[in-house]
């Protein structure tokens, strides 16, 4: 079996054992929610992200309610999911270019993605996959690295 062949096999017993698995297992309503829930992300698990993000998005449903927040009140929000000093700014950072240089909408490139606090090109790639289904990359995780060694599929 060669190499493309391998990969497909890989997929093919993937969909039929998660056939229902959705692109994210972060809770969100818009891109704006996406966005922000993807920050969030970075270094804690889906779950932590998705127990502080309701009261979040409650409380600053738009990048105009969340530019302007009272960082403290961002920050007791967000603490459970770790480093929310750093995280705190990044989210109302991106909230103020959403609104300022993007007409509050969540623009649909990784360069545009990118200038954004907190917004790498991984974290550009997943919230373009998840809510546009653009594919500008391959969104890898140490996870996915790790699995993609032991099937030989990368060194």
């Amino acid at each position: 079996m060669d190499f493309g062949e391998r990969v497909e096999e890989v997929m093919k017993r993937l969909r039929e054992e998660y056939p229902d698995a959705p692109p994210t297992y972060l809770d969100y309503e818009n891109p704006f929610q996406m966005t922000i829930a993807t920050i969030l992300s970075a270094h804690t698990t889906d779950k932590s992200v998705n127990s502080v993000t309701p009261e979040l998005f409650k409380e600053y449903p738009d990048p105009e309610a969340l530019m302007d927040a009272d960082p403290d009140a961002v920050k007791e929000i967000i603490r459970p999911v770790g480093t929310y000093n750093r995280k705190t700014k990044y989210v109302m950072g991106t909230a103020r270019m959403l609104v300022e240089d993007f007409g509050g909408e969540v623009p649909k490139t990784i360069k545009d993605l990118s200038k954004m606090p907190g917004i790498s090109r991984k974290t550009a790639n997943v919230i373009l996959q998840t809510v546009f289904d653009i594919n500008e990359g391959v969104v890898v995780d140490t996870h996915i690295r790790r699995v993609t060694q032991r099937l030989e599929f990368t060194e």
